[in-house]
């Protein structure tokens, strides 16, 4: 069976996905990609927002277009929460969120698979990455999410929290190390609550330390983390060199007054001495966060205020998205809602606060080197032009003339400049400078 794989909105949607198509492939089963003929398309959706959910319509028809003869199966939140759209747009088989983890199961049962078996107890290394070619693998820890913010849909699309078994967690690391993979990203709906529904002992925390003694995994990365679901204790992890130095914190607002209208759980000031902990730790761990513009009732003073202090925090990377109203959320039947123009300008404006900060947290690091672990390289004239991440998520591009294949390597590298969206590094050994290490460098003044 040819099998084209298509996601989009979080990363917790490209985790299962990958999941998913190694597992396929494990089986028997053909991945391809965009062009190539499939007998079977497997589409993630999203609903986040109005844009996402308009975006998983338009992918749906593209691959009817373009897949005419081949099933559609389309799961995720669009599934979930417009299900009878998906079947108007083209959806063969439907599958909601919570039956998700079961999708291989299910598609055998409809007949989509024919008799090939599912659910190999080893995917072996030829498949690793097969759903997206990709060096890091995004683990699902975590589902669903018992918070209630004003604006978010995706509660209502994913269910309630709920948590794999650790020593689940555990084995599968293992498992994908084994098969190759470098990092491990540890990913869920809401991260920092693993564990409390099945009384995990210590959490997240506690899940981490387990990995890190029970695998040998070399890097280990978390995706985004409530940040009211941190303290001191957990932020020790990182001293720990294979717990990499990256926390994205969704921040959504710098104003307090809107983020109590949004019935978040932070402040400016616990936000700040989380800031400062993390930092005192490791100086040159990455902060990013996510930022919502134009909620309703967000007056300029209110919007000034969450510019200002967004800018006094020095995050290393910005994800700025616009207010967007969705239905059976308490957001969208607010008054006071903002005009549509008015919450474009303000998007401008922190997108382009977002691209200083993140020039500015880079170049931090021009002249020092850090490990890099690079993802794929294609054909520059007659170099061939690598990628890949830094510990601390910072993106990285350098050339190479000697055909030597990098791929789901990781080397010390170089910073040579910053340039939009990243730097330019040379690998060690090539006129570099002596690396330091992150403990060494200078805390980042806010």
């Amino acid at each position: 069976m040819r099998i084209r794989f298509e996601s989009i909105g979080c990363r917790l949607n490209f985790g299962e996905i990958d999941t998913l198509a190694r597992e396929l492939a494990a089986a028997g089963h053909r991945v391809v990609g965009p062009g190539g003929v499939a007998d079977l398309c497997i589409f993630n959706s999203c609903t986040v927002t109005g844009t996402a959910a308009r975006k998983s319509r338009h992918v749906l028809r593209q691959l009817r277009r373009s897949e005419p003869d081949a099933a559609l199966i389309v799961t995720g939140c669009f599934s979930d929460l417009e299900p009878e759209l998906a079947r108007q747009v083209g959806a063969h088989l439907v599958v909601m969120n919570s039956d998700k983890d079961d999708l291989a199961e299910i598609l055998v049962r409809a007949g989509l698979l024919g008799d090939a078996p599912v659910r190999p107890p080893d995917i072996p290394t030829d498949v690793a990455g097969a759903g997206g070619g990709r060096t890091r693998a995004f683990l699902k820890v975590q589902d669903g999410c018992d918070n209630r913010c004003a604006f978010c849909i995706v509660t209502i699309a994913r269910g309630a929290g709920r948590s794999r078994a650790p020593e689940d967690v555990v084995e599968e690391v293992r498992r994908l190390h084994a098969d190759g993979f470098q990092e491990i990203v540890l990913s869920g709906v809401h991260l920092g609550s693993y564990g409390h529904d099945i009384d995990a002992p210590g959490g997240l925390e506690g899940l981490v330390r387990r990995i890190l003694t029970e695998t040998d995994v070399p890097r280990i990365r978390l995706s985004s983390i409530e940040p009211w679901a941190l303290d001191e204790a957990f932020l020790e992890l990182f001293r720990d060199r294979r717990v990499l130095p990256h926390l994205h914190l969704p921040l959504q607002s710098g104003c307090e007054a809107t983020v109590r209208r949004m019935g978040r759980r932070t402040n400016h000031d616990s936000f700040r001495r989380l800031l400062d902990v993390a930092r005192s730790i490791v100086p040159a761990i990455s902060i990013s966060t996510d930022i919502m513009v134009g909620f309703p009732g967000e007056t300029d003073a209110e919007f000034s205020e969450s510019l200002t202090f967004v800018e006094s925090v020095g995050f290393s990377r910005l994800h700025v998205f616009r207010f967007s109203p969705r239905e059976g959320t308490p957001a969208a039947t607010m008054t006071d809602q903002v005009c549509g123009s008015t919450v474009k300008e303000r998007s401008r404006r922190m997108i382009a606060l977002g691209e200083r900060l993140e020039q500015t947290f880079n170049r931090r690091f021009v002249g020092t080197a850090l490990p890099v672990l690079w993802e794929s390289g294609e054909p520059a004239g007659n170099t061939l032009r690598w990628s890949g991440l830094t510990d601390n998520y910072i993106r990285v591009t350098t050339e190479t003339r000697d055909g030597t294949d990098l791929t789901n390597s990781v080397t010390g590298t170089t910073i040579l400049s910053t340039v939009p969206g990243g730097v330019v590094g040379s690998i060690d050994g090539v006129s570099a400078p002596t690396p330091i290490t992150r403990r060494e460098l200078p805390l980042l003044q806010t």
